[in-house]
């Protein structure tokens, strides 16, 4: 049978879901001078230094095994760079609302990919939330989505994502398996984070992007909220979580970002959402009620063991 949810599960996704909902509107000041490759090399060169840092001063382990490293590089390459690479140039062929909607298929890639490696059953309150969570964001963006039409430019950018969704899906995976073994968080993330910025950097130097950078007040302060609120705590948190709860509820976060980043854009930009869009929320709601307060059948396959993070 599933876990229930601690009161540390509880707070660790509440704190995902408002830190990467939030992030929507900082991303924003990340576009314009500086390519958004570059951005992101700074971003995770911070987080990791500053992680890395953190660790050091607690008192943190550090240090780690060929075996462990490799993990930390997979999860970098996937997780830190590639995720975010796929996403980033998606948004150039379609709109966020498809980007938002194509995106929230993690939560269907976990449940699935959760099946294969680690041979966790299909939960039916897991499924029909789910279901119900890609309808609520459908319908959140609705007016966008419909005015779409399908050609070469719309088929890229959504393959584009989708890619991106699998392979944070498949980071997912990596993070899970890692934890099974006993691998710290932290200080797997921050060797993650930092090997995610060398695949970055490459990147962007094979790409011929040119390392600017924006000293503006807009630019600066978002940079270091993506680094240490959206990179650092963000991803500890998560991955923390996943470790607890295994990747199948744990996705159900990327369903939520957009009804946070909806409920920040009422509050500060005046938006008046129609009936779709609250109809939409109420149905992600409704969703992330039932993968995490649902009723839970017994298992019928041989869950793998996750250990709580240190």
């Amino acid at each position: 049978m599933l876990r229930v949810l601690s009161r540390r599960d509880w707070w660790l996704y509440a704190l995902s879901v408002i830190i990467w909902g939030s992030t929507w509107i900082m991303i924003n000041f990340q576009l314009g001078v500086v390519p958004a490759e570059v951005s992101l090399v700074y971003r995770y060169l911070i987080a990791s230094v500053l992680l890395m840092g953190w660790c050091w001063i607690s008192g943190r382990r550090l240090r780690m095994s060929p075996a462990a490293h490799g993990y930390a590089l997979a999860l970098g390459v996937l997780l830190f760079s590639l995720n975010y690479l796929m996403a980033y140039n998606a948004q150039k062929y379609i709109t966020s609302a498809l980007n938002a909607l194509a995106f929230s298929s993690m939560v269907w890639m976990n449940i699935l990919n959760s099946r294969l490696f680690f041979k966790t059953p299909f939960q039916g309150t897991i499924l029909v939330g789910s279901a119900m969570g890609m309808v609520g964001v459908a319908l959140i963006f609705w007016p966008e989505i419909d005015h779409l039409t399908l050609n070469d430019t719309t088929v890229m950018g959504a393959t584009l994502c989708l890619a991106g969704a699998l392979t944070a899906s498949l980071g997912n995976m990596v993070s899970q398996k890692a934890q099974s073994t006993g691998l710290p968080v932290a200080g797997s993330t921050a060797w993650a984070m930092a090997y995610g910025t060398v695949f970055l950097a490459l990147f962007a130097l094979i790409q011929g992007k040119p390392f600017l950078f924006e000293w503006s007040v807009p630019y600066v302060s978002s940079l270091l909220y993506l680094s240490i609120f959206g990179s650092i705590i963000g991803f500890l948190c998560y991955l923390s979580l996943l470790g607890s709860i295994g990747a199948a509820r744990a996705g159900y976060v990327v369903v939520m970002f957009p009804i946070v980043a909806i409920f920040l854009s009422i509050l500060f930009e005046g938006l008046r959402p129609g009936l779709t869009m609250w109809l939409g929320m109420a149905l992600a709601l409704a969703g992330n009620a039932l993968v995490l307060w649902g009723r839970q059948q017994p298992a019928s396959a041989t869950v793998s063991t996750i250990r709580r993070p240190a």
